[in-house]
């Protein structure tokens, strides 16, 4: 079928996979019992070769192409950029009410660790996208963790502030930073994506190491009653549908007319035919713009393009990141316009946003009571103290008084 009527379609659901569950937690539990020696077994048995600590250069020391080093420095200075602005009115602060000074601070989360994908291709982009918050956060150190070494990927760490690198991929590598391997201490945050088992793994430790998200297949849809360049719009879907054989890109649309229009054009290419057919690449008519933003703001789209500009992007509420009007390639907020290209998936828009400086950050709350903060306050707590039946915080009140 080309065009999928609104009311016929639903999100795919992840399928569960047992054998990975266990396997990682296999891997895991090696880990935990027998650390490093552990993590070059696995490592050895996977991949063939044993984790290996790399010694970072300057970022010119890498040799890159002109063009290559050029981009890296542009796309750098975005992400850098972006994160500061985020962190600019981050500040401590305190009020006092009489009773005494009550506030918070923010306080940078000390050790990372960047997982940085390197299987199908070396990941640049993410390089730059995990470890500048990081690094604009204040985060003390920052342990780049990838099973590729290609030197523009090393480059990208190096300039995004790495302190560490580590060659290591996949389960293995995640249960070398929440637990330590050699040199590196265990971390205290793991970020980035990665392959079904990276996820697994990332879930299964984050009871001891803090995660970011878990990132399942990329994610597109596309809004869009009118087209001034349909072209553009079919290599957005072409892009993120790209990714892997997983992901998926949605084009939704009140117009029978310019879906048939956009499918036509998509699968006029060979690769287009493919991903139409592996339903990566799907059309979506619904009768009314109302039905278009409740399908819309129910699928939570990682990435949402809407087309044009003159809409009212509040009616907008669950995504990862919104782009507005056709020149804002998604593909442009994968490599450099500043905002974080680690976002939520499926559905998980609902309740979280993308990557930022937040994420690197505690916030901690202090409190300093004053003499008659003591004596009002007192009274209060031995109440609900004796009313909870906890008789030593009554007494901690009491004796205050």
């Amino acid at each position: 079928m080309k065009i999928i009527q609104a009311k016929d379609f639903k999100r795919a659901e992840l399928k569960d996979n047992q054998q990975i569950e266990d396997t990682v937690a296999e891997i895991l539990n090696d880990i935990r019992s027998n650390g490093g020696m552990a993590v070059d077994s696995w490592s050895q048995k996977i991949d063939g070769q044993k984790g290996k600590l790399i010694a970072l250069k300057a970022f010119e020391d890498y040799g890159l192409k002109p063009e290559l080093s050029e981009a890296i420095k542009i796309a750098y200075k975005r992400i850098k950029a972006f994160c500061e602005f985020q962190a600019k009115d981050l500040k401590n602060d305190s009020f006092n009410d009489g009773f005494g000074d009550f506030g918070y601070i923010y306080q940078p989360i000390k050790r990372i660790g960047a997982y940085i994908p390197g299987g199908r291709f070396p990941l640049i982009s993410t390089s730059l996208m995990t470890i500048t918050p990081a690094k604009v956060a204040g985060c003390a150190d920052i342990v780049a963790c990838s099973p590729s070494d290609h030197p523009a990927l090393l480059a990208a760490a190096s300039l995004a502030g790495a302190t560490q690198f580590l060659h290591l991929g996949g389960a293995q590598a995640i249960g070398a930073l929440s637990y330590g391997y050699g040199q590196i201490d265990a971390v205290n945050m793991i970020v980035g994506p990665g392959n079904a088992y990276v996820n697994s793994a990332k879930a299964q430790v984050q009871h001891r190491t803090k995660i970011d998200t878990l990132a399942g297949p990329s994610e597109l849809l596309i809004y869009a009653e009118t087209l001034e360049n349909p072209e553009w719009i079919m290599y957005d879907a072409l892009a993120q549908a790209e990714h892997d054989p997983n992901a998926i890109s949605l084009v939704v649309s009140t117009s029978q007319q310019l879906l048939e229009n956009l499918y036509t054009r998509t699968n006029a290419s060979t690769a287009g035919q493919s991903l139409i057919k592996n339903k990566q690449i799907l059309f979506i008519n619904c009768e009314a713009q109302a039905q278009a933003i409740a399908l819309i703001n129910d699928y939570a789209p990682e990435h949402l393009l809407v087309t044009d500009t003159n809409c009212d992007m509040s009616l907008f509420t669950n995504y990862g990141s919104l782009f507005i009007g056709e020149n804002s390639a998604v593909a442009f907020g994968d490599y450099c316009t500043g905002p974080n290209h680690t976002l939520p998936t499926n559905g998980a828009g609902k309740n979280s946003g993308g990557l930022s400086v937040h994420q690197f950050l505690k916030v901690l709350s202090t409190q300093k009571v004053n003499d008659k903060g003591r004596i009002e306050l007192a009274k209060t707590s031995s109440i609900l103290a004796e009313a909870e039946g906890l008789v030593f915080h009554q007494e901690s009140a009491e004796v205050r008084k």
